[in-house]
């Protein structure tokens, strides 16, 4: 059984900062790539960024120069540190992973953690 946790959302002003954490849990052999998405109400799940395992990153245009992926492989997890947020990267944020497991190679998604900024 793997499992993503996410951690590190909440209410933060207009050009303020927060940092997210997801960690990846259970049989796993290999992580491939990991991500962030988000989806915001009344709109479709958008990809935020995502990185593989040998550190090559990509972004949306919208949070590129603002936002920005990193992981700790020995720890199997991701962190999104987000800088001048605006109002409109409001949405629920869910980290995403492709990785080998007991139960073959996969697709997981987190449970989402919720980010508002607003003043």
């Amino acid at each position: 059984q793997v499992q993503l946790v996410e951690s590190g959302g909440g209410l933060v002003q207009p050009g303020g900062s927060l940092r997210l954490s997801c960690a990846a849990s259970g049989s796993i052999f290999s992580i491939y790539t990991m991500g962030w998405y988000r989806q915001a109400p009344g709109k479709q799940r958008e990809l935020v960024a995502t990185i593989t395992s040998g550190g090559t990153t990509n972004y949306a245009d919208s949070v590129k120069g603002r936002f920005a992926i990193s992981r700790d492989n020995a720890k199997n997890t991701v962190y999104l540190q987000m800088n001048g947020l605006k109002p409109g990267d409001t949405a629920v944020y869910y980290c995403n992973s492709l990785l080998a497991g007991v139960a073959g190679r996969g697709n997981y998604w987190g449970q989402g953690t919720q980010v508002t900024v607003s003043s």
